[in-house]
Order: C-alpha cells, then sequence, then structure tokens
C-alpha cells in the first residue's frame, strides 16, 4: 500500500488553514469534476480530491494523519503501526461527498472498527414546530429537514429528507425526542449517531402557554359578570362548564385545576374574562342602554367614592 500526500493532492502546504484548504478543494473541484472534465480520469481524480478534503477540513483526522505520516512519502510503500491512533476520537463518518476511499483510507480510519467496533457517528440536532394539541393527544408527524451539505463544487447545498416521528402525549416546549439511528454515519462501521428534535408550539389562536399553564380568554355578557353564571368553555379535551363568580370584572383569571398540560402533575387553564358590551345597533338597544344608566347612575371614573 502507497502512502497518500493529502496535502499535495489539493496543493497545499502542510501548515495550511481550513480556509486555505476549502479554497483549494473547491478551486480544484471546478477544474477536474467529471460534469466538467473531459479527461478519461476525472472521475478518478475527483475521489482522490474528496478524500484529501475529506480528512484535511476534519480536524481529528487532520491531526491523526498528521501523527501517523511524520515521515512518510508519498508513493512509498506504508503501513500505520499498531496503535496509532490511540487517544483520538474521531467524529461523523466517511463518505461525505458519495465517493469511494482507498485502501489508504480504509487502512487509517477503519483501524478504528478493527480495534474495538467502529466509532460512533455524529448526533444531529434540529428545532420542529408542532401543533400544540399534539402535547394533549400525541401525534405522529411526517416533518422535513434540510441538512448543509457541501457538494462537488465545493458549494454549499441543503439535502431534504423526510420523516416520520412520534409525538408522545404530554410533550413539554423546549423538550428533546430522541430519534436514534437518524445522526451521521458512524466511522469505519460503527453506530450512526442519533438525532434530537427541539420541540417548539405553533402559535394557537385560542390558548396560550405559560410553562405547564394554558391561558385562554373567556368572552362573558355584562349581566354575566355583574350576575355571576355557568358558561361553556372549550378546552384542548372538550367542552367544561365553568363558574364565573357575581360581580367579576374584566381581566379576572377563573382557574382550572388540572386542565393545564398534561404532566407529572399537570399544569392549570386559566380563564380571562373579557366583558363584551351588547352593540347598540338600533332603538331598541339604545332605549335599553338609557334606561340602564337612568336607574343605576353608574360612574365607571369614580373608584372607591372618590374621582379619579
Amino acid at each position: 500500500m502507497e502512502f497518500k500526500d493529502y496535502y499535495a493532492v489539493l496543493g497545499v502546504e502542510y501548515s495550511a488553514s481550513d480556509d486555505e484548504i476549502k479554497k483549494a478543494f473547491r478551486r480544484l473541484a471546478r477544474k477536474h469534476h467529471p460534469d466538467i472534465s473531459k479527461a478519461a480520469d476525472a472521475q478518478v481524480r475527483m475521489q482522490e480530491l474528496n478524500e484529501a478534503y475529506e480528512v484535511l477540513r476534519d480536524k481529528e483526522k487532520r491531526a491523526a494523519y498528521d501523527r501517523v505520516g511524520q515521515g512518510a512519502r508519498s508513493g512509498q510503500p506504508f503501513e500505520p503501526p499498531p496503535g496509532w491512533d490511540s487517544g483520538f476520537e474521531f467524529s461523523g463518518g466517511p463518505g461525505s461527498f458519495g465517493a469511494g476511499h482507498s485502501d489508504f483510507f480504509e487502512a487509517l480510519f477503519g483501524a478504528a472498527r478493527r480495534a474495538g467496533g467502529g466509532a460512533r457517528g455524529q448526533d444531529h440536532h434540529a428545532k420542529i414546530v408542532v401543533p400544540l394539541e399534539d402535547c394533549f393527544h400525541g401525534a405522529t408527524r411526517e416533518i422535513t429537514l434540510h441538512s448543509p451539505e457541501l457538494d462537488a463544487q465545493g458549494q454549499v447545498a441543503l439535502r431534504e429528507r423526510t420523516l416520520q416521528v412520534g409525538i408522545p402525549k404530554g410533550i413539554r416546549a423546549g423538550q428533546q425526542l430522541r430519534v436514534a439511528g437518524q445522526g451521521s454515519p458512524g466511522l469505519g462501521g460503527g453506530t450512526r449517531g442519533d438525532l434530537y428534535l427541539e420541540i417548539e408550539f405553533a402559535p394557537h389562536p385560542r390558548w396560550r402557554v405559560e410553562g405547564r399553564d394554558l391561558y385562554v380568554t373567556l368572552r362573558v355578557a355584562p349581566w354575566e359578570a355583574a350576575l355571576g353564571a355557568d358558561v361553556p368553555l372549550a378546552t384542548p379535551d372538550g367542552s367544561v362548564e365553568i363558574k364565573v363568580p357575581a360581580g367579576s370584572q374584566a381581566g379576572r383569571q377563573l382557574r382550572l385545576r388540572g386542565r393545564g398540560l398534561p404532566s407529572g402533575p399537570p399544569g392549570d387553564m386559566y380563564a380571562v374574562l373579557e366583558v363584551v358590551l351588547p352593540p347598540a345597533a338600533d332603538d331598541k338597544a339604545r332605549a335599553a342602554y338609557r334606561r340602564l344608566a337612568e336607574d343605576l347612575a353608574f360612574d365607571p371614573r369614580v373608584t372607591a367614592g372618590a374621582p379619579t
């Protein structure tokens, strides 16, 4: 097996920065990509570039390659010494660009599999937005994720994939769902990483979430607020009847214990009263308002007997 000088493949110095390595790869990829180059060895050349860039752009792989390659010369017979990779933790996995790998690459980065079953792939993280109702009933959702990848031209492109994800009852905003095996591929035959999905609730037209509690606006008529009444209230678990105490004012919060988000223990629901006035849209309604004004002699701008 011959030693491969990845720095020479990309035409950069051993001290090249990450940015210099990236620029060199992009420049050479634009020249040698099989869709552009008519050369007979374009495919092979592109695979060499992909392999060199995969190693040198990854800080763990590059450090391991630099250590094992000390004193080696390109094109000369080479075998990695026993235990050369001890102390290195490799993240991610090979094959980022869909190209095959040389025997040299496998001799180095396949050693993890032979020595200890392969290095586990990196975990991925994403945020997804789900309906609030999923917290109460659970659901299976189809989600679409986009992940940036570097294409053969060295340009960032978005890869799209669709997954079916189970949303368990009682999920909370900010919690993370673990989807096993949906992260990066493992190294040298190691297991794939996992995908962690952070949950966010979509804004709801009726309910507002604060921690484990739910808030909802309850619209009542003036006589219901003044005299008291039992009125219906829709909740995520169905309609209930709530008692509005006599003398209630707008903004009063009525608590329904245990009607918030399901958890251990469940949260509460707070119905915030909004007093809605009937419109004075006709003569009959206007006459009723005039009689009310005369009978009650009520001044809303007087508080506790003193002008405001």
